[in-house]
């Protein structure tokens, strides 16, 4: 769900302007996008609601990261019996004017798969960042 309209209380706008701030501190041109997806009835029907995602784009294509625009997917489980939130997963995925270059999950083994991959210090740097949204999210546990 749209980062924008996830923002529902002070701690979770807080929570995701960190999560801006931490990406913009490895990649600085990134311009933040809190409204990836679009507002119609097709794209509402695929979107997660226990997610919180993110769009960043860059001025142009980024050698380093093979990519123009990349997405980020923060997915979360409500217990509902304690009724804790923690963040559970995160994607992301590269996208340029052909389409998806790459995507990246935490939840098997942190690689990269598509057509190309980041460059070998900004794919960490894409994995520091993931691990950084898991201890921002997930720090009272």
């Amino acid at each position: 769900m749209n980062a924008a309209e996830q923002a529902k209380n002070i701690e979770v706008a807080s929570k995701i302007a960190a999560v801006v701030n931490l990406f913009k501190s490895e990649f600085p041109d990134a311009k933040v996008d809190l409204k990836p997806w679009m507002n119609d009835q097709d794209t509402r029907e695929l979107v997660d609601p226990d997610s919180i995602d993110i769009g960043f784009h860059f001025p142009g294509r980024s050698r380093l990261l093979q990519s123009r625009s990349i997405l980020i997917q923060i997915r979360f489980y409500q217990d509902p019996v304690e009724g804790y939130r923690r963040a559970i997963g995160v994607e992301a995925a590269g996208y340029d004017h052909s389409g998806q270059q790459w995507h990246f999950s935490t939840v098997e083994n942190w690689n990269f798969l598509g057509q190309t991959e980041p460059a070998v210090e900004s794919a960490q740097k894409l994995k520091d960042f993931c691990q950084q949204i898991f201890d921002l999210f997930n720090q009272s546990f």
